[in-house]
Formats: structure tokens, sequence, C-alpha cells
């Protein structure tokens, strides 16, 4: 029996199964998407079918949540990406538009701007010197709270939606 090099990690523990920033933003991306299509789906057995108001309830609910959800994403990911402010706008804008996700998680991909690994350590570079990059690579160091806050962030947003109301009653 041969012996085991034990400096190689088993296949399990390979960045292969860990959270990319591109694995992240493809997630939010597809959910986005996803909930889109129950939201339509709501829209139709509603005034289509007539069957009341719940399932534009759940649907709205369900993808106002990961609305919400991938545009935090879409920043923490852009932020770490270095992309662009107005990069990391059209990346949650895209969300507005039913489907348009997953075409700029295309556009992303073609460019290259998924590559990489999180930004966990300060580099050369001239961009790691601001305060929003210090914020990332603290938060990225402590993934618990980093989650903690993401999902308290979600909660609030989506709160504050709910009392605003439907985004067709924010002018009235």
């Amino acid at each position: 029996m041969a012996p085991t090099d034990m400096s190689t990690p088993p296949a399990s523990t390979t960045a292969s199964g860990s959270l990319t920033p591109r694995r992240l933003y493809r997630i939010l991306a597809i959910a986005e998407t996803v909930t889109w299509t129950l939201l339509i789906l709501g829209m139709l057995l509603k005034y289509v079918v007539q069957i009341g108001d719940w399932p534009v309830t759940v649907g709205g609910s369900v993808h106002g949540i990961v609305f919400v959800a991938y545009a935090f994403t879409a920043g923490l990911v852009g932020v770490n990406q270095r992309w662009r402010p107005l990069q990391i706008v059209g990346a949650v804008a895209t969300a507005i538009v039913p489907y348009a996700t997953i075409p700029f998680d295309n556009w992303l991909e073609r460019r290259g701007m998924l590559d990489g690994d999180w930004r966990r350590e300060k580099t050369d570079d001239p961009r790691d010197t601001t305060w929003v990059s210090a914020l990332l690579r603290f938060f990225l160091k402590h993934p618990i709270l980093l989650s903690a806050v993401l999902v308290i962030a979600v909660v609030v947003v989506f709160c504050v939606l709910l009392t605003l109301g439907p985004p067709t009653e924010w002018g009235n």
C-alpha cells in the first residue's frame, strides 16, 4: 500500500467545492430568474384563473427576498471582483427585468469578470487601499459575521419595501 501524500487535501475539501464569487453570484442570478417565474405564475393564477391574491403574495414575497439578496450579492461580488460602480448598478438593474440576470451573468463570464477567489488579503493594487476594500477584507475574514449582516440587511430592506407597498403605489 503506497503512502498517502498529506500535502494534498482530499477532493472534498478542495477549492472546487468552495463558495467562490462566481458560484455565489450564479446561484443568486439563477434564483432571481426562478422567482420571476414564481411571480409571473402567481400573477397568471390571480388575474387569469382568478383564484385570489395568495399566489401573488407568495410569489411576490419570495421574489422580493431573492431580489434584495441578489442586489446585495451583486454588490459584494462586484466590489470583490473590482467591477466599476456602473457595472454593479447594471447587475442590480438586471433583476428588475424578468430573466435578465442570466444574460448578464453570461456577459460577465465572457469578459472574465467572475474569475478569481475572494480577496481576503491586501495586495499591492492601489484599489486595495480604499475603505471599501478594507471593509470587504474584514468581512471576508469573518464569514459568519458577513452572513449575519447580509441576512439582517436583506430582512430590513425587505421589511421597508413591504411597508412602502408595491412599487406601482410608491408615487401615490
